[in-house]
């Protein structure tokens, strides 16, 4: 299948209209077909910042898979007719490493808070027996060197992996897919960021019924309030905004 799919407009941002289930099924077989795939999770956020920062807007442009991240962006695909399911990266990397086992698919982890991405690896096993984690990098907050980058990218590339997980927070995981994936033999890298808080158990997720309803912001602010506070006020602000332009520009026509 085409994993670039339809797109629909969010703002600046083509976001990839399609279902769970699609997704996962065309990011399982870009390593038989020989793809390489660049794969983001589309917030809320992520919208405000593609329309602040055009390295953003040009990172997302040129992936292969937007996935709609956020309820909001759901609704509004739907809005514009579009057949569209919330593909939120959590989830979306439970089905992969579950549905990989039977395709012998090898993951590697690159981010997280130190110790996170060895606990993440480690309690996937557990769910998932065979799950197959090749390799683990957890690289200091500060911005690499030249040399130190292209030593991360030739251990990637030792490691064989057929999915590179990125948790380096927004924007900066999305911009580290843009960056390097050219330099990955992978068949896909995957900017999923809180799935490795999340699968790690460091954090808590919202209840099914928020993540549903579009209310799972409310309870990462209440959680995380000193550090979410703007991303979930001001940001959400901006972000209404955007699509409130959006929907006049096409009443105008």
């Amino acid at each position: 299948m085409d994993i670039r799919g339809q797109r629909f407009s969010v703002g600046p941002v083509e976001v990839s209209a399609l279902t769970f289930n699609a997704a996962v099924e065309g990011v399982l077989a870009a390593r038989d077909a020989g793809g390489r795939l660049s794969v983001h999770f589309c917030s809320a956020n992520t919208v405000v910042e593609a329309s602040q920062n055009a390295n953003v807007r040009s990172a997302l442009l040129r992936a292969e898979l937007v996935a709609p991240d956020g309820v909001p962006l759901v609704w509004v695909g739907r809005l514009q007719g579009q057949n569209v399911e919330r593909v939120c990266g959590p989830d979306f990397m439970l089905a992969m490493v579950d549905q990989g086992r039977a395709l012998g698919y090898r993951h590697y982890l690159y981010g997280g808070a130190p110790g996170v991405a060895e606990q993440l690896a480690a309690r996937m096993r557990r769910r998932f027996p065979g799950a197959d984690f090749v390799g683990i990098e957890v690289p200091p907050y500060r911005a690499l060197s030249a040399e130190e980058d292209a030593a991360a990218v030739a251990a990637i590339n030792r490691a064989r992996p057929d999915c590179v997980w990125i948790g380096l927070g927004s924007p900066k995981q999305d911009l580290w897919v843009a960056d390097h994936r050219d330099r990955l033999d992978a068949a896909a890298v995957l900017a999923v960021g809180a799935a490795f808080d999340f699968h790690a158990g460091v954090k808590r997720r919202a209840p099914v019924w928020m993540q549903r309803s579009g209310t799972e912001w409310l309870f990462r602010l209440l959680t995380e309030p000193r550090r979410l506070w703007r991303r979930y006020t001001v940001i959400n602000v901006r972000f209404v905004a955007l699509i409130a332009e959006q929907a006049f520009r096409r009443w105008r026509g």
